[in-house]
């Protein structure tokens, strides 16, 4: 099932979370710099265009085509009452067919940390990802010692489900990450024969 092309806008008490446009940019952009050594410890290393605007016209592209071909929900967090840009937070690697699963990648502005932000946001795409995608599963996986990470995943439902050695190259290396999951819980168990 492709995702419609229409304004997606999904809601929490305080966050509105939304696909990138162009005019993120700036915001986008100094937020990324100013929460660099926050960031890159945990992250793929940034390639030298990182900050560029060209780089950024290419994720917005990137987001729009992911989302009309329902492989990936890419989110930028807007604080409801200022609109300030927070974070981002993606659905990525949507499969369908027996698996219904995706995986969640998710960062945080350094000054917005440990606001209950991104728990929040958590919350609103896992419920997304169950209700309206229809799917059955949300993965994740983070570094064994990012406390502030598995921490998030825990009190948002994920159950930890075991380590993936040397599973993403993270700040120029690969390196091994633990593995979380988040279930739907109608979708335990045996399927009717036949049931996609």
């Amino acid at each position: 099932m492709l995702l419609a092309r229409r304004k997606l806008k999904l809601e929490t008490e305080r966050l509105t979370l939304r696909p990138p446009v162009h005019a993120d940019f700036r915001a986008w952009a100094f937020l990324r710099q100013q929460s660099q050594p926050h960031l890159v410890p945990w992250e793929p290393s940034w390639s030298a265009d990182h900050l560029t605007r060209k780089s950024f016209t290419n994720r917005v592209y990137w987001a729009q085509r992911s989302i009309s071909q329902g492989t990936a929900l890419p989110l930028f967090l807007f604080r409801r009452e200022d609109q300030m840009l927070l974070g981002a937070i993606t659905l990525d690697n949507i499969r369908r067919g027996p698996a219904m699963a995706g995986t969640v990648g998710y960062w945080t502005g350094a000054r917005f940390a440990r606001q209950g932000y991104m728990r929040e946001a958590i919350d609103c795409v896992v419920h997304h990802s169950f209700t309206r995608l229809d799917l059955s599963r949300v993965e994740a996986a983070c570094l064994p010692e990012n406390a502030a990470s598995r921490g998030l995943l825990e009190s948002s439902g994920f159950k930890y489900e075991g380590v993936a050695q040397s599973y993403l190259q993270i700040n120029g290396r690969w390196r091994t990450h633990v593995l979380y999951a988040a279930l739907r819980g109608d979708r335990r168990g045996k399927t009717m024969v036949g049931q996609a």
